[in-house]
């Protein structure tokens, strides 16, 4: 599965203005709450808190990777947020974080999970694409950029 096949104009959110972590977090997890697939939203959000307070999912190079598997949702669920200042994620390189891919999936979908958590850090691993995601002036033009830097995987 790929991650554009994942993300749409509702789940993708350009400028979040957060002032730290918690409020990212918030504000990214806030894009898929009300999904159709989400069975118990506040289950979902507590999943994802967890998984954070057990060890950061800030990655480094300015980029958040929070994820959870729960059974507060069917299927597989993904949003994107780029914030709109540097937000101190407590990452592994002490870098402030702007972009945050969150993904959230069933407890039985552990490889597909892995595998869509890899392709993000191989699409953001280069810093000329971090700097074409965060010029982005809005969700389509985003979009639009996801799925061109994927197709480039293939």
């Amino acid at each position: 599965m790929e991650l554009s096949q994942l993300l749409d104009l509702s789940n993708v959110a350009v400028g979040v203005d957060a002032t730290d972590k918690s409020s990212l977090l918030d504000a990214v997890i806030d894009l898929i709450a009300d999904r159709d697939e989400v069975n118990d939203a506040e289950l979902m959000r507590q999943a994802i808190l967890d998984r954070e307070s057990a060890m950061s999912t800030g990655v480094g190079k300015g980029l958040g990777l929070p994820h959870a598997k729960t059974s507060a949702v069917d299927g597989i669920l993904a949003a994107l947020a780029i914030a709109k200042e540097p937000v101190d994620y407590a990452s592994m390189d002490n870098e402030p974080v702007r972009i945050v891919f969150l993904l959230v999936g069933k407890e039985d979908a552990k490889s597909q999970h892995v595998r869509i958590l890899s392709r993000i850090s191989r699409m953001m691993n280069q810093k000329d694409e971090r700097e074409r995601v965060l010029a982005a002036k809005n969700p389509k033009e985003l979009l639009t950029l996801i799925h061109d830097i994927e197709s480039q995987l293939n």
